[in-house]
C-alpha cells in the first residue's frame, strides 16, 4: 500500500500541474486552455459551453484575457460582450487591451480611461495605457503613468517592470 500511494498520487496531480502549466502570464492565476467555444470554469475546475449560464463574469472576464494574451483578440471580445455587468475595471481593461492589439488604440485608450475612472488605483490598466501612449508616440504621457504605478505598487511590481521596459525600447523616451 505505501508504494501505491505515491503512484496513485501521481496520477492525479500530475495531469492538474499540465493543464494549469498552459495558462496565461498571469503570476497570481493560471488559467488553462480550452477548446473553441469554452471557458475556464473556476469554480468547477474545467472547461465548461461559453455559454453555460453557470459561468460568472468574472471567469468570463479572466479567460477573455487569457484569450487576449494568447493573440486572439477578436475572440476575447466576443467573449466580454457576452458578461451580464460589463462595466468593471478589469472587464474596460481587457476590452482596451484586446482592441489596442488589433490596432484601434485611441478606441483602446477610451476603455483604458473607463476603467481608471472605476479604480483609479489599477496598476495593470496604467502600463498597458502606458504602452499605448507610446503607440501614440507619446512618452511623456507613458512616464506620467509610470510614475503613477510606483506610487501604487513601488518600482519593482510587474506593472511597472513591464512599462519602463517598453519605455526603455522606445525610440522618443
Amino acid at each position: 500500500m505505501r508504494t501505491l500511494a505515491p503512484l496513485l498520487l501521481s496520477l492525479f496531480l500530475l495531469p492538474a500541474a499540465q493543464v494549469f502549466a498552459a495558462g496565461d502570464d498571469n503570476t497570481n492565476s493560471k488559467t488553462p486552455d480550452c477548446p473553441s467555444g469554452q471557458v475556464y470554469d473556476s469554480t468547477l475546475k474545467q472547461c465548461v459551453a461559453e455559454k453555460s449560464s453557470r459561468l460568472s463574469d468574472d471567469d468570463k472576464t479572466r479567460y477573455a484575457y487569457h484569450l487576449a494574451k494568447k493573440g486572439e483578440y477578436q475572440a476575447a471580445l466576443n467573449l466580454l460582450d457576452t458578461l451580464k455587468n460589463a462595466n468593471t475595471a478589469e472587464a474596460w481593461n481587457y476590452r482596451g487591451y484586446a482592441t489596442r492589439k488589433l490596432g484601434r488604440t485611441d478606441e483602446g485608450i477610451g476603455y483604458y480611461q473607463r476603467s481608471l475612472a472605476l479604480n483609479p488605483q489599477y496598476a495593470k490598466v496604467r502600463e498597458y495605457l502606458g504602452e499605448a501612449w507610446l503607440v501614440k508616440g507619446r512618452p511623456d504621457l507613458a512616464k506620467e503613468q509610470l510614475k503613477t504605478i510606483a506610487t501604487l505598487c513601488g518600482v519593482q511590481c510587474e506593472e511597472y517592470r513591464d512599462l519602463q521596459a517598453a519605455i526603455n525600447g522606445h525610440p522618443e523616451s
